[in-house]
């Protein structure tokens, strides 16, 4: 009998989190080790629940999913982290990926293609639903210079409204990497304005939804 893949569901909605649960019980090469509510609680309990495959809320109290993804990785690279959203933004999905998700899928799909992707990224591949890889599309036909994966997590602390102090003590670098990084974000964006940022993250979708409004 081959091993079953071990999944861990971390979504601050508890009908999501026990659905999702349930589907996925349902399938004899599956084992979900458990289902958590928010980043902060994935990051202390990857160690012990040892997922092979986390499925991960973008927006979530505590600690983002975004964030949860960097940090998870970092200290156990060989997660394979799917995040699972209901923003199909462009931004969103980028950014995800670039801060070393396997895989994006839409909270909308059916409940076989979350299956799918699973077993997609547990084969080493990458894993975009439909409505995902649509959203990308016009990004990388523009060529646009992608933000680097630092970037994109000061990008969003900015936007929140974080002055440079702020953001350096909570990345843990020094006020004048944050002004390198922010000059960086502001070229490749073309944008000058602090406001202007904050206004392209929302209307890019990266500050859609940061409180309890859902991932």
């Amino acid at each position: 009998m081959t091993d079953k893949t071990r999944v861990l569901i971390v979504d601050d909605h508890p009908m999501v989190a026990e659905g999702l649960r349930a589907v996925l019980e349902s399938y004899d090469d599956i084992e979900v080790v458990g289902t958590l509510c928010n980043g902060r609680e994935a990051i202390d309990q990857v160690s012990a629940l040892d997922p092979d495959v986390m499925l991960l809320d973008l927006n979530m109290p505590q600690v983002s999913g975004l964030a949860a993804t960097e940090i998870i990785l970092e200290r156990r690279p060989d997660t394979r982290i799917l995040i699972l959203s209901m923003h199909d933004s462009a931004e969103y999905i980028s950014t995800a990926l670039s801060h070393g998700a396997m895989g994006y899928v839409l909270k909308d799909v059916p409940t076989e293609e979350v299956k799918t992707a699973i077993d997609t990224v547990m084969a080493g591949n990458k894993y975009l639903c439909t409505g995902a890889s649509d959203s990308l599309r016009p990004m990388q036909a523009e060529g646009r210079e992608p933000l680097t994966s630092r970037e994109q997590t000061i990008l969003l602390d900015l936007a929140q409204g974080k002055s440079n102090k702020e953001v350096a003590l909570a990345l843990d670098i020094s006020v004048r990497t944050v002004e390198t990084h922010r000059k960086n974000i502001k070229r490749k964006l073309g944008i000058s304005s602090t406001a202007g940022l904050t206004r392209y993250a929302i209307e890019h979708g990266v500050l859609q939804g940061t409180g309890r409004s859902g991932g």
